[in-house]
């Protein structure tokens, strides 16, 4: 859950983020393939009837609403135990356990503050214990959401479901496959600030067709779309189709879609999230002695930052960002 001030995030070398102020920059995502899609069944468990009420999205309540926001994330695993010792050693989050239905589910907190879900999912005989993380992003109504991403080429993967405390939400795979969930949180959005360590601070779509995925996106959430390869060269093509796109609304950044790299064995379409941290490199080596993997070394951008995608113990990929801050997410035309 991007909850400060966030921008573009990139896992290699970028150009320069002329669209944001100057002292912004971006990078992009490398990311491996989440496969999210091959979750689709086990993503319906937690939003049947409840034994016990989630939290709140935002306490108190407020009327704040930030459509397009990515507001919120939840991990699918197949072991809880396992994912909430990583994630508690890695970023320090505290666990509340309940039942969703006849699921076992636990929501994460930092410093009293909800940062994500994590729910069980039962494998399958023969089935592989990948686990993957669900972005969903805020929308005002769930149902006419669905409307307009179905006239646009998704599919749904969860029809519209209500969660006391929660809200409305619904899962789609978008026309290249990427998976992704809308909610109409009942509490409000989460504020448009910088994120603090341990949270939630980008997402970005790595996808085959980044400018058709951003048609397909701003239809559904009403994006500006910004083309980050505007002021650049590309090997001297004109008319090149862009490879780094930026979405935003309220003048705001939200997310990037980017070029799937095709060196990537395997890899589809799939949303990725970042979570802020002081020291991208001294987190990959705390992940790796807690049993995650690095799947991309952390490296910088032209503009300083780093950057480092990594999964942790049971698959799960997500993306470690530093950032400063004298930086934020304000879009300039």
């Amino acid at each position: 859950m991007e909850t400060r001030t966030t921008s573009q995030i990139q896992a290699e070398p970028s150009s320069s983020l002329e669209h944001l102020n100057p002292e912004r920059h971006s990078k992009r995502d490398l990311g491996r393939g989440l496969l999210l899609a091959a979750f689709g069944a086990s993503l319906a468990r937690p939003l049947m009837a409840q034994t016990q009420q989630l939290s709140a999205l935002v306490v108190p309540a407020s009327q704040e609403m930030h459509v397009g926001k990515v507001a919120f994330v939840e991990l699918v695993t197949p072991n809880l135990s396992v994912a909430k010792r990583f994630y508690a050693g890695m970023f320090d989050w505290d666990f509340r356990d309940l039942k969703v239905g006849a699921d076992d589910y636990s929501e994460a907190s930092l410093d009293g503050r909800l940062v994500a879900g994590l729910t069980h999912r039962t494998l399958a005989a023969g089935e592989q214990g990948r686990s993957a993380w669900l972005t969903f992003i805020s929308v005002r109504d769930v149902k006419a959401t669905m409307k307009t991403a179905l006239s646009r080429g998704a599919k749904v993967l969860l029809e519209p479901r209500s969660q006391a405390n929660r809200g409305q939400q619904a899962v789609f795979a978008d026309p290249q496959g990427a998976v992704f969930a809308v909610l109409a949180s009942s509490s409000g959005d989460p504020p448009d600030e910088l994120a603090d360590p341990g949270e939630w601070i980008w997402s970005s779509l790595s996808t085959t067709d980044p400018e058709a995925d951003a048609g397909f996106y701003q239809d559904v959430f009403d994006y500006e779309v910004h083309d980050l390869d505007d002021d650049v060269a590309t090997e001297g093509v004109a008319d090149a189709a862009p490879q780094h796109l930026l979405f935003a609304t309220e003048d705001y950044a939200r997310a990037s879609a980017n070029i799937l790299q095709a060196k990537q064995p395997g890899a589809t379409p799939h949303w990725l999230n970042y979570i802020h941290v002081e020291d991208v490199t001294e987190m990959c080596a705390k992940l790796i002695s807690l049993g995650g993997r690095v799947l991309v070394e952390p490296r910088m951008d032209r503009q300083g930052g780093r950057v480092a995608i990594v999964a942790d113990p049971l698959g799960a990929a997500f993306g470690l960002l530093e950032w400063p801050d004298s930086q934020d997410k304000e879009v300039t035309s």
